[in-house]
């Protein structure tokens, strides 16, 4: 089958032939209809070699839909055909927090080596993807595959992080969005869709302000020098009760301290790697600031929900496998206005 790799650290990525892989025991295997691009793969190939995590070659794709084509011995409840979308942050299925959904926060993970697809297992940028246990799909239920693939991340992860803040988003309160690109448009909706609250979007681009304005914030702003004076000049010197920073770089955490107000909450969604302090006198009184990780399966049943109500629907531009790694180059240089998918079946 043809997948996309990244193969040497520097490079960029291939699309290469590899074997077809095979269900084991307990497996399913699934033939990709659908796989997102995301920020966290250039993240990825970013790193330098002295600490790489993974092991090279890597099989990119860390969101995926697709169908079932055949399963491991002692599967049962799924069908070949069926569609399924693919809950990325694997665990181990037995400590504390996957017993609550949250593999994303598996405490046993690192230990055994478990990884989600594209972030160290094979990913869905492939013909095929090879899924460790059916507890991993959710049914699609009629929703578009081009349409669902990304709210496996770029979904779920701003859900995850809004349904935290929703006791501060009561009428009259105040949602900041730093950085309306694929995760941050979702964002807007999700935030328009379960709050009252007033949504104000922040980007360094007039394109994707264009959009944050097309999928409903009610004020964007452009994110320079005076941005944090701008929205603290709309919410009337007092700041916002919530803000959701999905870039993470120095400048953008500066005005998410900047504009947030006392009792706010700061949501550092972005893995640009800067570090807010914290500390009495640093932020308004009693700000709390979170980094989150991705989400629940369960909130992922819930954002398919959200799709399927109508409440969301996520800007795509479509490419084929042969063309994944020009989507990956538009979008290091920032001309993906919302999500780029790629259909490996095209």
């Amino acid at each position: 089958m043809k997948a996309l790799q990244y193969r040497t650290i520097g490079a960029a990525p291939e699309v290469v032939t590899v074997p077809d892989p095979e269900p084991g025991p307990g497996q399913v295997l699934l033939k990709v209809t659908a796989a997102g691009v995301c920020h966290s793969d250039i993240a990825v190939m970013s790193w330098p070699a002295e600490g790489f995590p993974y092991e090279l070659p890597l099989t990119l794709g860390h969101e995926g839909v697709g169908t079932v084509a055949a399963l491991g011995a002692g599967v049962s409840g799924l069908a070949e055909g069926e569609a399924v979308a693919v809950y990325g942050p694997w665990g181990c299925g037995t400590c504390a927090k996957c017993a609550e959904g949250k593999e994303n926060y598996c405490l046993r993970a690192d230990a055994l080596g478990i990884r989600p697809p594209g972030l160290g297992a094979p990913g869905s940028m492939a013909e095929y993807l090879l899924v460790d246990d059916p507890r991993h799909l959710v049914p699609l239920d009629g929703l578009d595959p081009v349409a669902a693939v990304p709210l496996t991340d770029a979904g779920l992860t701003p859900y995850h992080a809004i349904k935290r803040a929703l006791p501060r988003l009561v009428p009259g309160s105040t949602a900041v969005v730093i950085g309306a690109g694929g995760l941050g448009h979702v964002a807007i909706q999700l935030l328009r869709a379960l709050t009252p609250a007033r949504v104000v979007a922040l980007d360094v681009s007039e394109d994707k302000l264009r959009l944050a304005r097309e999928v409903g914030a009610h004020e964007t702003v452009l994110s320079d020098a005076g941005a944090a004076a701008a929205v603290r000049d709309l919410t009337g010197g007092l700041g916002a009760e919530a803000v959701f920073d999905f870039v993470g770089v120095e400048p953008t955490v500066a005005v998410a301290a900047a504009v947030a107000a006392v009792e706010g909450e700061i949501s550092l969604v972005g893995i640009g790697g800067a570090a807010l302090p914290v500390g009495f006198g640093r932020l308004p009184f009693e700000v709390s600031v979170s980094s989150p990780y991705w989400g629940s399966r369960g909130e992922l049943v819930e954002v398919l929900a959200l799709a399927r109500s109508g409440a969301l629907s996520v800007h795509t531009e479509t490419f084929t496998l042969d063309e994944a790694p020009l989507a990956y180059e538009r979008l290091h240089a920032g001309t993906i206005n919302g999500r780029a998918v790629i259909l490996p079946g095209a």
